[in-house]
């Protein structure tokens, strides 16, 4: 495919593959031009509708890995004549749908070809199907008596793909065009949301022991699990460690005073719940009589507590809760507990095990 570039000397449009950059002064504008709007460290640039590859060998000579796709054989002939050496590849394909396969790239440039095919749109919807999260659209446009793209069609539509949408106004610098023009001429630079840092809630439960039987809590006016029997838990809050978050939620929810001597981690869960978003879960076990006698600080959110026994738990629990407890009289110490969609929040007795014990280390002390 070639592009096609604004003829000053007569109201027509003139074939110009080398999108003008023949003129060093041009040339040297457009490198300018591709400095900012690319990333500042060698990146993967998907160019389409190249041409000859005259922006593609801009890209290529900043530092870039650059794949070059045009549809006409004759130009993506010229295009690896000029790109020889760069590293760059250059493909026979539609801009529209390159054949990258399932290649993704850090940016997609084009100049002067959305406005060519016909879905704009669609096509820019697959392009940012072609980015790396945190990647980039780069597309030169503009409106020709009539003919074109304006920018706020194009804007609305990269709106629901993009983080964010850089205009910038091209039509004032004669530099990048070798002569002054007065038809709307643009960039846009549009981003994808950088990749974001996993973030989980974390939470504490205590296995509160006395003897053989286990400490647990019917819930109650939480929006949560109510009417099914769960450990005390708690989340925990900024800025605290897990065991000073153990320590308080105790004395909150059943007014045990407990130390740091008084808890031994009892296993830790990654935890999903029905449709939810994972979280961490630490459980701590204290035996009965650390801190005081428990009973029910806030009976609006706990209708009552009740010892059971470790050898015959109720089936009325919070699955999350007695996969957890199961795990924990089996040994295990670190267990992914991952809920379907469509599970319910209660333990089904011979329902299906979500739980998923992690082996842990046995060696210790250096490997060998």
């Amino acid at each position: 495919m070639t592009t096609i570039d604004w003829d000053a000397t007569a109201d027509s449009f003139d074939l110009e593959p080398d999108h003008g950059l023949l003129d060093p002064a041009v040339r040297a504008a457009w490198a300018g031009r591709l400095t900012d709007w690319l990333p500042g460290e060698p990146s993967r640039v998907l160019d389409l509708g190249c041409g000859t590859g005259s922006l593609s060998l801009l890209a290529a000579e900043q530092g870039h890995q650059v794949t070059a796709v045009d549809l006409s054989p004759r130009m993506a002939a010229l295009a690896g004549t000029k790109l020889a050496g760069t590293g760059a590849e250059v493909l026979v394909g539609e801009a529209g749908r390159p054949p990258v396969g399932e290649r993704t790239f850090d940016v997609v440039l084009a100049r002067h070809v959305l406005w060519l095919l016909p879905d704009p749109e669609e096509t820019l919807r697959h392009w940012s199907s072609l980015l790396r999260p945190g990647g980039r659209l780069v597309l030169v446009e503009g409106v020709w008596s009539g003919s074109g793209l304006p920018a706020s069609r194009l804007i609305t539509a990269l709106a629901p793909l993009t983080e964010r949408v850089h205009h910038e106004r091209l039509s004032a610098d004669p530099a990048l065009w070798g002569r002054a023009v007065d038809d709307e001429r643009y960039a846009l630079i549009a981003r994808t949301a950088e990749p974001r840092r996993h973030t989980e809630v974390v939470d504490v439960h205590l296995i509160l022991r006395r003897g053989e039987e286990v400490l647990l809590a019917r819930r109650a006016g939480t929006g949560y699990g109510d009417g099914l029997l769960n450990g005390p838990s708690g989340h925990v809050e900024s800025g605290e460690d897990v065991r000073t978050a153990m320590i308080r939620e105790a004395f909150e929810e059943i007014g045990v005073r407990l130390t740091p001597d008084d808890l031994r981690v009892a296993l830790v869960m990654q935890h999903r719940g029905p449709a939810g978003q994972p979280r961490i879960g630490w459980f701590f076990e204290a035996e009965y009589g650390a801190g005081g006698e428990p009973y029910n600080r806030e009976p609006h959110k706990c209708s009552g507590l009740s010892w059971h026994p470790f050898s015959a738990l109720p089936d009325d629990m919070v699955a999350y809760c007695r996969a957890a407890i199961d795990a924990y009289r089996a040994g295990e110490r670190f267990v992914i507990h991952w809920h379907k969609n469509d599970d319910p929040i209660a333990h089904t007795p011979n329902g299906p095990d979500r739980a998923t014990p992690l082996p842990a280390t046995t060696t210790g002390g250096t490997p060998a």
